[in-house]
């Protein structure tokens, strides 16, 4: 794992109360340097275009800068 990373991110769904553990790639943690250009990434890739920014699906995210 590249040094200052845990190698996990962590996924919390507010309207089920679910909690997801996934694992931190190390290529994403070279290429996206931080934790908001990580963060970005994440948020970016799993965005469904043409989403209502005010809308109930809309993804939200936590991403310290480390």
């Amino acid at each position: 794992m590249t040094g200052g990373y845990m190698g996990k991110l962590l996924f919390v769904d507010l309207s089920t109360a679910v909690i997801t553990e996934e694992a931190l790639d190390d290529k994403m943690c070279r290429e996206f340097i931080g934790g908001y250009g990580i963060g970005a990434r994440i948020l970016y890739s799993r965005m469904k275009g043409g989403v209502d920014p005010l809308g109930p699906i809309i993804l939200s995210g936590l991403c310290p800068a480390l």
